[in-house]
């Protein structure tokens, strides 16, 4: 359940203030979640890395773990050095597939939090990786599961 639905007493700034800044206080950031339906995958984000004059992260299409793990490893490396560019490929690791980087063409029509907290004046890059067979979402043979794994913004190509 998520955290409105379990407080319906408070209000979105209480939300802010109970929940959001302080995660972001002790961490730099903090990973929101967005349950999927059967019409659209779930999806994540990072809120907080606006405050380090860096653009928010975002999966699409991934579990909850998952999008955690990899959003929180991907802030960790933009903190230390310089946020990917989009149209950049990101190279497989051990923790986790290769991606490409793209940029949110309207960050505010999907990061809600992001926008309680920042107004609609933040950047965000979503992080898009290829399917099992190294298949792209922009790729006729891509095979995204239930839901697919919705791309946000407008693919540079290099």
């Amino acid at each position: 359940m998520c955290w409105h639905c379990d407080n319906p007493e408070k209000s979105r700034g209480d939300y802010l203030a109970d929940e959001v800044r302080p995660l972001i206080l002790k961490h730099g950031w903090m990973v929101q979640t967005v349950e999927g339906g059967a019409a659209q995958p779930a999806f994540a984000y990072t809120v907080g890395l606006t405050d380090a004059g860096l653009p928010e992260l975002v999966v699409t299409g991934l579990r909850e773990r998952r999008s955690g793990q990899l959003l929180n490893f991907f802030a960790r490396q933009m903190v230390r050095s310089e946020p990917p560019e989009p149209g950049e490929v990101l190279p497989a690791t051990a923790e986790s597939p290769a991606f490409e980087v793209v940029q949110l063409s309207t960050p505010s029509a999907h990061l809600f939090t992001a926008v309680n907290l920042y107004g609609h004046d933040f950047r965000a890059l979503q992080l898009v990786y290829p399917d099992e067979r190294g298949n792209w979402p922009w790729e006729r043979d891509f095979r995204g599961g239930t839901g697919g794994q919705p791309v946000l913004g407008a693919r540079v190509r290099g």
